[in-house]
């Protein structure tokens, strides 16, 4: 091997170990107080919790960060930005530490920062009082009309996983989109529209089984404009069932 390529996969490996984590770790309990630090240092500029503020971004949002690792983020907390407005607050290491613990946990998926709660529990909600299982599959259980939740741990972040069971879509997603379909020989097919053209639709039914229709076999086809996505799970839910369900989904992942 080539010995500069030598040289600087060594160096690479060196940087790459010397990476500095946070030392006091991403649990619940750090990363809530980091939460209430930056509320209480932060949101002079910033929104609260993370959310973007009349002088600065949010801290979660979809988009591309300057610093991503936990030791930037760090660095950035404790000793701002020289030559922006973003100035160094006079916070301690330790304090620095937790706000970053905060500011990760908005940009990580729900894995990698699960919340507290009952995930035996969460499970057994999923499968009975929730009716989960009905539209949505995990590990090869369950439905076929909604997403498949078996890796949604390590795809989602927490907060959308939250806002995915309480705040209504305004159109549903694509390949998601209820639809009936009467035939001309006089059934009556339900379900979700995975497919649809000119002349040809798909449909996966109530009955799990996708039917391929043409229009010459198509008397009507009645378009739903909502998901069938229940939006009120903080509702049908008491707050610890809730708690429980989350903490069940957050840790569905497929690498953990």
């Amino acid at each position: 091997m080539n010995r500069f390529f030598v040289l600087l996969l060594l160096s690479s490996s060196a940087a790459f170990a010397a990476e500095t984590v946070n030392p006091l770790g991403n649990s619940p309990e750090v990363v809530e107080s980091g939460r209430q630090l930056y509320n209480e240092t932060c949101t002079v500029c910033h929104g609260v919790d993370g959310d973007a503020g009349d002088r600065a971004p949010a801290m979660g949002a979809a988009r591309r960060y300057a610093h991503n690792t936990e030791e930037e983020i760090q660095q950035v907390v404790l000793r701002g930005i020289p030559g922006t407005q973003m100035p160094s607050m006079g916070l301690s290491e330790e304090q620095s530490w937790r706000i970053t613990a905060f500011i990760r946990s908005l940009r990580a998926v729900a894995a990698d920062f699960p919340p507290e709660g009952d995930v035996a529990r969460g499970e057994e909600i999923f499968w009975g009082k929730g009716e989960c299982g009905r539209c949505h599959r995990i590990n090869g259980r369950g439905g076929l009309l909604g997403q498949d939740l078996s890796a949604v741990g390590e795809s989602m972040r927490l907060s959308a996983l939250r806002s995915a069971l309480t705040e209504a879509k305004p159109h549903p997603p694509l390949g998601f989109r209820p639809a009936t379909v009467t035939t001309k020989d006089g059934r009556t097919i339900s379900g979700v529209l995975k497919n649809e053209h000119n002349f040809s639709i798909q449909l996966l039914g109530d009955d799990d089984r996708l039917h391929l229709l043409t229009s010459d076999e198509i008397a009507s086809l009645e378009r739903g404009e909502k998901s069938i996505m229940p939006t009120d799970y903080d509702q049908r839910l008491s707050a610890d069932e809730f708690r429980d369900l989350v903490a069940f989904l957050s840790r569905l992942s497929k690498s953990k």
